[in-house]
């Protein structure tokens, strides 16, 4: 009776997860994923750029940061890479909000 009773359960929870359908629209690689999701929010890879260029710039000016403490000149840092990833945010949801809103929609 237990046995049955397990089987029927497996039974139920193959048969509500294995839907039989396949869907090779959402079967896509790394790279054509990375450009539809810059696509639709373009202003993720320009914030992502801008934070890896401080950050490389930051490590370039280690050597020649003069009389200033290293955890001042890292603070200086981090706090400029922050400050350009929330600009380019702030003006990534700007820019969606005037396409979705302003701008004239197209049929």
């Amino acid at each position: 009776m237990e046995q049955k009773l397990v089987e029927e359960i497996l039974q139920a929870i193959t048969m509500s997860t294995d839907t039989g359908v396949s869907l090779p629209s959402y079967e896509e690689d790394q790279g054509s994923k990375l450009i539809r999701k810059a696509k639709e929010a373009p202003f993720v890879p320009v914030g992502i750029a801008g934070f890896a260029a401080i950050v490389a710039y930051g490590l370039y000016k280690l050597k020649s940061r003069g009389n200033t403490k290293m955890s001042i000149h890292l603070i200086h840092m981090r706090v400029a890479a922050q400050g350009f990833v929330v600009g380019a945010m702030t003006v990534g949801m700007g820019y969606s909000m005037y396409r979705e809103f302003w701008a004239k929609p197209k049929p």
